[in-house]
């Protein structure tokens, strides 16, 4: 039941810390051979030990390590787990926090919270050096996606996943600890942390995405998925044919597969050989017995189903990555599940989404910042020096491209673009360009360049229609009913004007170069 966290067990109720160690379970040697959709995947021949590479608890190893990881015990899913994750994930000094003997639920069926609130942890899931910036993260993220090979993953016979297996009416999903994270939420939900596995039934492409999921009784799930996205095109697919859509759900694992389901990883692209890609190491994924789907061998918990459009009940409301309840209730798709897999001693991977910035807009912001930034170049924008999405707008309605201008135009054609490509195009609102002495990550620093230099009248541009979500608060009645989930976009202009940008009032501060090695070396003073 790992890891070790005995040392730091903080307790809401009665009785003695309890100490687990992780368990030891089977890798397999493997074969290469081809499966549905055309995709290499390897059978597993042999028994060794199962990688770690891909193991939410040799993850929790390291986060202990660095003495961030605590432990609560006692804490009720009706309100105080989910009261806790919203104090934790407002502050970035905040520790991962493990809730386990939790009322009404077997001890050792866990919750794990605030899993990505630091810049460290997030460093840990991608293999990168501890002490790194936010700025620095984002670049470590795009240089390995810079030129990335994808790893397609390796099918194994067996893994840590397939301890306990319910099907029929040994189904009960009631018995795992699903919190209510918001005060206002419609009902429990399990999935936040979460990725739901599909394979498009034209070409066998295999999609992970997150998408939040509620409990509604020991057999079925709700799940809402936001127009366009991945998943939803998937399930599309069946529904128009008459078909039910097949689908795994994964409520956790290690948090770098996490990361890909949550993020805009390119069309066509399997979030599994995406993150092979990016560690260098294939996934372990066991043949889903029921629908056949991938899923990860060291998964914490996986169930199989069939959603229908045949049958749908209310979802929602649930408080959402803008800081609202945006979207309210309404009938959605039905997960009929049929079988459940866990390890023993379960950890359930929690992420529900608050008012930015929290956890959620801290970890999508270096990746999401690295993606824009490659975009960028690969549409042809030259001398892109720093990309960030800000947290505050959940990292993805507020993002700033610094720049050093190289010719008339150059400013807005980096507004254009990067408020309407893949990373930019999904429900953003202000899109912001600033020179390169701007620390495109410090939103003081940008906020000075929008005061300074540029104009109200001159420097704005607006882009009408634009891909919104129907979880925008700012959508009004009347687009909602008429189903038009579409917004403008702010491009904002905040470098010199390049025709006079010579002239333009020197500024009273170092260099940004300058600054940085000042913080570098005095940073002690601050402390």
């Amino acid at each position: 039941m790992g890891p070790r966290v005995g040392s730091v067990t903080e307790r809401l109720g009665d009785g003695p810390g309890l100490v687990h160690e992780p368990s030891g379970p089977l890798r397999m040697d493997t074969v290469q051979m081809t499966v549905e959709g055309g995709s290499a995947v390897a059978i597993a021949t042999g028994k060794a030990t199962t990688s770690k590479t891909y193991d939410l608890r040799g993850w929790l190893e390291r986060v202990e390590e660095l003495g961030v990881l605590r432990t609560v015990e006692g804490a009720s899913v009706e309100g105080e787990i989910g009261e806790v994750t919203d104090l934790l994930q407002h502050s970035e000094r905040a520790p991962a926090v493990l809730f386990d003997k939790i009322p009404g639920y077997s001890p050792g069926f866990r919750v794990l919270v605030n899993a990505l609130g630091s810049v460290d942890r997030m460093a840990i899931a991608l293999g990168a050096p501890m002490g790194l910036t936010k700025l620095q993260l984002s670049e470590v993220w795009r240089e390995r996606i810079l030129g990335l090979e994808p790893r397609p993953a390796v099918e194994v016979a067996d893994g840590p996943v397939m301890e306990n297996v319910l099907r029929g009416d040994e189904v009960d999903l009631t018995r795992f600890p699903a919190p209510l994270w918001h005060p206002g939420d419609g009902g429990r939900y399990l999935g936040t942390g979460s990725y739901d596995v599909t394979r498009d039934p034209d070409d066998g492409w295999v999609n992970v995405g997150t998408y939040r999921v509620m409990v509604h009784d020991a057999r079925r799930l709700g799940y809402y998925i936001s127009p366009g996205k991945h998943g939803r095109l998937h399930r599309q697919k069946y529904f128009d044919r008459g078909e039910p859509c097949p689908v795994a759900m994964v409520f956790g694992s290690h948090p770098l597969l996490f990361l890909a389901a949550s993020n805009e990883v390119p069309y066509g692209v399997s979030e599994y050989d995406w993150a092979g890609g990016i560690l260098g190491e294939p996934m372990e994924v066991l043949r889903g017995p029921i629908t056949g789907l991938p899923i990860p061998a060291c998964a914490e918990i996986v169930v199989e189903g069939f959603a229908s459009d045949q049958e749908m009940l209310p979802e929602g409301p649930f408080g959402e990555w803008t800081g609202y309840y945006a979207s309210g209730e309404r009938a959605e798709p039905v997960l009929e599940v049929a079988a459940v897999y866990h390890r023993n001693d379960p950890i359930i991977l929690g992420c529900p989404p608050g008012r930015p910035p929290d956890e959620l807009a801290r970890y999508r912001a270096p990746l999401r910042s690295a993606l824009l930034h490659e975009e960028l170049l690969k549409a042809g924008v030259p001398e892109v020096t720093g990309v960030w999405q800000h947290e505050a707008g959940g990292s993805r309605m507020l993002l700033v491209v610094a720049i050093r201008q190289r010719y008339p135009g150059h400013a807005r054609q980096v507004l254009h673009v990067a408020s309407q490509c893949h990373t930019g195009g999904y429900a953003g609102k202000y899109a912001i360009v600033v020179d390169d002495d701007i620390d495109p990550s410090d939103l003081e620093e940008v906020m000075w360049a929008v005061c300074t230099r540029s104009d109200p009248a001159e420097s704005i541009d607006i882009v009408r229609r634009a891909w919104s979500t129907p979880l925008d608060p700012r959508l009004t009645p009347a687009q909602r009913a008429a189903g038009d989930f579409t917004n403008s976009r702010a491009l904002i202009d905040a470098t010199r004007p390049f025709e006079w940008r010579d002239r333009f009032p020197p500024v009273n501060v170092p260099p940004l170069s300058a600054r940085r090695a000042a913080l570098a070396r005095w940073a002690y003073l601050l402390e």
